[in-house]
């Protein structure tokens, strides 16, 4: 039991300290990139990128390929030598996408597993994510024996000695390439079906992977995407990909280019052996399957609908970005639809009550009941707070600050002339809420989240940004003076830049200076992102 406890205090402790050194990582690339095309911010569409470029530049290489024993490797070597401003130049991207899809991956799931994604209504998307390493490398190391060089030589060998260690084959089958004769055309036939029928079975997996998630990044941001596409164009003409001598299976090879990315394991088995290899990579895999199951803190209520509130107007399923909410015939209205909540599916994160058109504070009721909304923070208790904290107010500039509780502290803005309010997600709080604050005695309302891209509930910076501009219902209406609001999106660790638009938000509302932009997200400017 003394043992179990403190592994998984282990646990959370590595977790914690990777989740620290990581956000410090992705906040020194936002100064550089931006939230938008921060690539640390987006490694899931950065991956499908990269297995797009796979994939397109596969479809070309398979088309002038010989697979046969005599012409596989000269195939390949003329796209390389002699066409190298074209078929040399995919082979490179190929190569170097492949690495690029495995590193992000990686850095995928070490990410979400530090920021604790992995459990409660995540616990799909991770499980099904976890069989996709072994498809990946499955791929990855299959690709290289079509060359058929020495590497490819080596790594087959390597491989098949690997293989011959767990109870498949009756005889080894590392056997097959101790003569320069024991293999033919169909061993590059075969070679060739696998290294097309995996990569199926890939997307065929990310697609389940991701299936249950709204509005998924399928590609990053253009400006991300040109950058890439740039450092790999660059890098595929540096330092083209080649192929070593051709394979003789009379001969060992010798001097090897090794890609450590995807062929790491022939060397980890050259120094340790094929059991002790296995068993670290079945405990890996056992390990990251048995993550979701570990101690972790309760789930919080899940969304409720209220039938008699609920007009079926599809905002909240339009919303939910993680598919929780599906519409179905309404139980009391004839003709009308329901919003139903999946609770393995809700997030509890609020996003679909900021979207509720009956969430509106000025609706003439003692009780604010909403058509869908969260037990632990309901838009009557909201705005219940707001009105108490509003009549508390001091006489001077007042401001009211709405702060999310995953983003930067606001609990220390508190003062005579400052009410704070924090909120499970910024997109729980519906447009209007702004407009009442300002009607009901506030000179300035401050909304702050998480960066950009740094939401933790993906959408909840997104959604505000477009409904306090118009571009999404429900929208702030147009009656509302935008000099007089300010969004600030700020991490945990922009507890001064907090305080530093705090001020500046005060001395504009003061001397009614007028800001270019008062949609424009505070935290943005010092570091003239777009």
């Amino acid at each position: 039991m003394f043992f179990w406890i403190f592994q998984v205090s282990l646990h959370g402790f590595l977790r914690d300290i990777t989740r620290t050194l990581i956000q410090r990582i992705e906040e020194a690339f936002d100064t550089f990139f931006g939230g938008g095309n921060n690539p640390l911010r987006h490694l899931g569409a950065m991956g499908l990128y990269f297995l797009w470029i796979v994939v397109g530049t596969g479809l070309y290489l398979f088309t002038v390929l010989d697979i046969s024993i005599h012409g596989v490797y000269n195939s390949i070597g003329h796209q390389s030598r002699d066409l190298w401003y074209f078929g040399g130049i995919l082979r490179s991207l190929h190569r170097y996408a492949s690495d690029a899809f495995i590193l992000v991956m990686m850095l995928h799931m070490l990410r979400e597993w530090a920021y604790g994604r992995y459990y409660g209504f995540r616990f799909y998307s991770w499980i099904t994510g976890v069989p996709l390493i072994w498809l990946v490398y499955a791929s990855g190391i299959g690709g290289y024996w079509i060359v058929w060089d020495q590497l490819a030589q080596f790594s087959a060998i390597s491989t098949t000695e690997l293989l011959d260690w767990l109870p498949i084959f009756s005889e080894p089958a590392a056997r097959n390439f101790l003569a320069p004769d024991s293999i033919n055309d169909r061993f590059f036939s075969m070679l060739v079906f696998i290294h097309i029928g995996v990569p199926l079975l890939l997307i065929l997996g990310l697609w389940a992977h991701v299936h249950r998630i709204s509005r998924v990044d399928y590609l990053p941001s253009r400006r991300l995407m040109l950058g890439t596409m740039a450092t790999l164009l660059l890098l595929a003409l540096i330092k083209p990909a080649l192929s070593d001598a051709a394979a003789n299976l009379a001969l060992a090879p010798v001097e090897l280019r090794l890609d450590w990315f995807i062929l790491f394991i022939h060397p980890l088995t050259d120094i340790t052996s094929p059991a002790l290899v296995w068993s670290m990579l079945l405990a890996a895999t056992a390990l990251l399957f048995l993550l979701p199951f570990l101690p972790h803190p309760k789930a919080e209520p899940v969304a409720e609908v209220d039938a008699a509130n609920c007009n079926g107007c599809s905002r909240c399923l339009a919303d939910c970005p993680y598919a929780a909410i599906t519409m179905e015939p309404h139980p009391n209205r004839p003709g009308y639809k329901i919003a139903v909540v999946d609770p393995d599916l809700c997030a509890s994160c609020g996003i679909c009550a900021g979207s509720c058109p009956s969430s509106t504070p000025f609706r003439r009721q003692e009780k604010l009941v909403t058509g869908i909304d969260m037990p632990q923070q309901g838009v009557n208790a909201l705005r219940q707070q707001l009105e108490t904290q509003l009549a508390q107010l001091n006489q001077g500039t007042r401001i009211v600050v709405f702060g999310c509780a995953r983003g930067a502290d606001i609990k220390a803005l508190a003062a005579p002339d400052t009410a704070v309010i924090s909120l499970i997600c910024t997109g729980i709080l519906p447009p209007s809420f702004v407009e009442y604050a300002l009607r009901g005695g506030a000179d300035g309302v401050m909304l702050t989240g998480c960066r950009t891209g740094g939401c933790d509930f993906r959408l909840g910076d997104r959604w505000t940004t477009e409904r306090l501009s118009g571009q999404r219902e429900p929208r702030l209406r147009g009656n509302v003076p935008l000099t007089r609001l300010q969004l600030v999106f700020a991490s945990a660790n922009d507890d001064k830049i907090l305080a530093e638009a705090l001020q500046d938000f005060r001395t504009r509302l003061e001397t009614q200076a007028v800001s270019a932009d008062p949609l424009q997200p505070y935290f943005r400017r010092p570091s003239h992102h777009a």
